[in-house]
């Protein structure tokens, strides 16, 4: 069994939840290059990538499968929002099993049916994730009274939007999947007026990373316990910081065929005439200054236009090596010729 160490990097799974209107949809579409897959039509004044809106529980699992397999769209895979998407997981598993609603069969079951459903929409996110790609999703904020049994009194706290009971959390089940789960919120503070009433004034917008007895958060990174409601407070957790090696590409030069020291469609007495030129060191303008100096071929500029190679067989290749010094006498002392062999 192998054992490993180490920090493992992967995709993140976020969720951003708060009051309606505080802009889980905008700071959303900070995240590294993100595609939507809105179930309320909350984007629709955002300039961002959407896949189409699902009508339907099936859709919206198919969409999801989408990504997974197509890992290239997008970095980012934003479900705006969580609460929406339980209310198409509802209807479904309703429509399944012709209940009128999610309450009807009584005992909790039909809200049980419902989170093992919902609880696949995170099990395709997880697939999502293993693609490389983040996962944030949105939801709304609800307030609920919480009364601690082992204390007196209750207080107002804030949760997600979404189904929290016995045998039916979907609210904590997203909680433990998520690795950070932000709660956004105005901050208020109380101050007193001339009257000595005391009044709230305030409104900045803020997130909140750790849990409080007033309201969900978690993350794993960190991070501060109040932060501004701005990307940029988290941007660092999606910065890949790769090692840059120096790749060195091996440039193959194309080899070229090495080119032949005579044509390809020559005869077989031009064939041996240019062996034995390449062997001496003589090249075609030697050999026909040569033949002008000697009153052969006086027309002929080349090889092309010598007719008779009968004569270049008996009389050149022949006494090779009395013509090889008649070149060096007049073919190599042309002023005009170009001696490179």
């Amino acid at each position: 069994m192998k054992i490993t160490k180490g920090k493992v990097r992967s995709a993140l799974k976020v969720v951003v939840y708060g009051p309606e209107g505080i802009g889980k949809s905008t700071i959303s579409s900070h995240f590294p290059d993100p595609v939507y897959i809105d179930t309320e039509g909350s984007t629709k004044e955002l300039d961002v990538s959407r896949l189409p809106v699902p009508e339907t529980w099936e859709q919206l699992l198919e969409e999801v499968d989408y990504v997974a397999a197509n890992p290239t769209i997008c970095k980012t895979l934003v479900i705006d929002t969580f609460d929406w998407a339980e209310r198409l997981c509802q209807k479904s598993v309703c429509e399944k099993n012709r209940w009128s609603s999610v309450s009807e069969p009584g005992y909790g079951k039909g809200y049980g049916a419902a989170f093992t459903e919902f609880c696949k929409l995170l099990s395709k996110l997880d697939q999502v994730i293993k693609a490389g790609i983040n996962v944030v999703g949105t939801c709304h904020a609800k307030i609920t009274k919480f009364e601690q049994p082992d204390e007196m009194g209750a207080y107002d706290r804030w949760e997600m939007k979404l189904q929290n009971s016995n045998n039916s959390n979907s609210s904590q089940a997203v909680k433990e999947w998520a690795d950070m789960v932000l709660f956004a919120n105005y901050k208020t503070f109380a101050v007193k007026t001339d009257a000595g009433a005391r009044k709230a004034q305030g409104g900045k917008r803020v997130m909140y990373a750790t849990h409080h007895p007033c309201w969900d958060a978690k993350n794993r990174f960190g991070l501060p316990d109040v932060m501004d409601f701005d990307f940029k407070e988290i941007a660092h957790l999606f910065e890949v910081k790769e090692a840059k090696e120096e790749v060195k590409e091996e440039v193959k030069e194309e080899k070229k065929p090495e080119a032949l020291p005579y044509p390809t469609d020559m005869g077989l007495e031009e064939k041996e005439l240019r062996d034995l030129m390449k062997k001496a060191g003589i090249t075609e303008d030697e050999v026909i200054v040569t033949f002008h100096a000697k009153g052969k071929f006086k027309d002929a500029m080349s090889f092309m236009d010598i007719d008779d190679w009968g004569f270049i067989k008996k009389s050149v290749i022949g006494n090779w090596n009395a013509f090889k010094n008649a070149v060096e006498k007049y073919g190599k002392e042309d002023p005009f010729i170009n001696h490179e062999a």
